[in-house]
């Protein structure tokens, strides 16, 4: 009687890629559902009928299968829905073309009006919140108070005039919110209006506003649109 070899899960795997080295593959140490089940096979066509292979292997080798399938179903699903989720986002980004947004800045040119609009995020009351206006080179141009404020955003306007009411020049300014709580003095985040250019779609899907005067800014910094 001839002798039948019989091949172990790791020689099947060998003869498999011996016979397949010519084909393309993506990855050599990956095997798809296709790869996983001609290996099945391969175990099955090449076991020895006095030693065929344990139930219990092969229902396991099954198991594995059925959840490799599933889980290149549930990669190509989550890859579809972040697909869509990117266009539905440049589609939304698209629509604030032309219109202004509040992102967190310090600094901003006067717009086309000469002013500069904004917000002050202010965590907790404050009896007195101040607002300050730096020119470009660090000096102080106009001050004002926004009086005693409870938390949440509080907005403001500055009409682009120094402290003697005279108009100020089209430069970058600096805005610094203070507020006193509990006696002290305590900077504040500060979010400013800019006119959105255009959007820009990177390469992984990354949306980025071209703002007026700010350059770029990601989508997500977006508090607020005006």
């Amino acid at each position: 009687m001839s002798s039948v070899n019989s091949l172990s899960g790791a020689d099947a795997l060998a003869k498999y890629r011996v016979e397949n080295q010519d084909k393309p593959v993506k990855d050599k140490n990956e095997l798809g559902k296709n790869e996983f089940m001609k290996l099945m096979i391969a175990q099955l066509e090449n076991q020895s009928p006095l030693d065929p292979q344990d139930n219990g292997a092969f229902i396991s080798q099954l198991a594995e299968f059925s959840a490799l399938d599933e889980m290149q179903k549930l990669g190509q699903t989550v890859t579809n829905f972040a697909g869509q989720y990117r266009s539905t986002q440049a589609l939304q980004a698209s629509a604030m073309v032309g219109r202004s947004v509040m992102v967190p800045a310090t600094e901003s040119p006067l717009n086309s009006q000469g002013m500069i609009q904004g917000m002050v995020q202010v965590p907790s009351y404050t009896r007195q919140l101040n607002i300050s206006i730096l020119n470009a080179s660090g000096e102080l141009v106009n001050t004002y108070s926004l009086g005693s404020q409870a938390s949440g955003s509080v907005p403001f306007v500055w009409d682009g005039r120094n402290s003697l009411g005279q108009d100020m020049p089209f430069d970058d300014y600096t805005i610094k919110a203070e507020a006193v709580v509990d006696g002290k003095s305590k900077q504040l985040t500060t979010l400013i209006a800019a006119n959105v250019n255009s959007v820009s779609i990177g390469q992984n899907g990354k949306i980025t506003l071209n703002l007026s005067g700010m350059g770029k800014v990601p989508l997500e910094q977006v508090q607020e649109i005006i």
